[in-house]
């Protein structure tokens, strides 16, 4: 018969300490609620850390919300390691993930590992986040593990493989579908992942399967039965044009305050309201007079040599 897993003692402070996997364990025993945030940059680092949010993920999804890009799909290693670098920078205590983007770890689990270490060694991730839980995946976050770096999983709507799922739809609607998000969740546990993101799944499909699963399980448009809950950053605060997905929930319409705020200042500038003599810098006048004297001499026509 094996020993009960030890308990931590979590303090009242602990929102402040460093969040670690030991912490993040303990939350789900005690069911406090784990709150995790996407971030992509310093300002959304500081507003995750002022807020006192458990976990932050450099999503992939940055890919359109802060580079441009349609989708997850184009987004490089290089660049996600800028944003995540970035974010870094930002952060205290929450634990920090980042999204392995599609196309750097599915050849091999030399790939996979390479990858991972790049985003620990070069942008001080603690862990890594790899999407579905197929036999490929299972496989690299079994490899991940195996060379000491914790790993997220991620099963339900992919969206790296979303044309595969048929767009940006909620998946485990039909029993076999439910079915399959269980066994590959299930197979990402037995392969060493610290938790697992459900993303876009009927919420009864939820309750029948974190009970089933030891890990920290993450929402997003999963339900409430799920260990804690994820949003991207600018769908919360309404950084982007459009609602989103069924599952968003915006707190914030700051989009329109951003449009707004540059519209006046352009505004301002083109009728002269801006600068207001509160916005510039004095000069002594007896030093304005030197200064004027010295212009002068120097706008004066050189003499002709000849």
């Amino acid at each position: 018969m094996s020993a009960a897993p030890p308990h931590i003692a979590v303090p009242e402070d602990a929102s402040r300490l460093p969040v670690t996997l030991p912490i993040l364990q303990e939350k789900k025993r005690l069911g406090e609620p784990i709150v995790m945030v996407t971030a992509y940059d310093f300002p959304s680092a500081r507003a995750a850390e002022a807020a006192g949010v458990d976990v932050v993920l450099v999503g992939d999804s940055g890919a359109m919300t802060v580079l441009g890009y349609p989708s997850t799909v184009a987004v490089t290693t290089d660049e996600l390691l800028v944003l995540a670098r970035a974010t870094r920078r930002g952060l205290r205590t929450p634990f920090l993930v980042a999204d392995l983007p599609f196309g750097s770890y599915e050849a091999s689990d030399e790939q996979a590992v390479a990858t991972a270490l790049r985003f620990v060694k070069e942008a001080g991730a603690d862990a890594v986040k790899l999407e579905r839980g197929n036999d490929t995946s299972v496989a690299r976050a079994r490899a991940i593990v195996a060379a000491g770096i914790p790993v997220m999983g991620h099963v339900g709507l992919t969206p790296q493989t979303s044309t595969a799922l048929g767009g940006y739809r909620a998946q485990g609607r039909s029993g076999s579908a439910a079915l399959q998000i269980a066994q590959e969740a299930l197979a990402l546990e037995r392969a060493g992942c610290f938790a697992i993101v459900f993303e876009a799944i009927p919420a009864a499909v939820s309750d029948a399967l974190v009970p089933l699963l030891e890990v920290p399980v993450i929402g997003i448009g999963a339900g409430p039965a799920t260990d804690g809950q994820v949003l991207v950053f600018h769908d919360l605060l309404g950084i982007r044009e459009g609602r989103g997905a069924r599952f968003v929930q915006r707190y914030a319409e700051l989009q329109g305050e951003m449009n707004g705020g540059v519209a006046a200042f352009a505004s301002d500038v083109r009728e002269r309201r801006y600068p207001r003599p509160e916005h510039g810098y004095s000069i002594d006048p007896s030093e304005l007079d030197l200064f004027r004297s010295e212009l002068g001499a120097l706008a004066a026509p050189a003499a002709d040599p000849r």
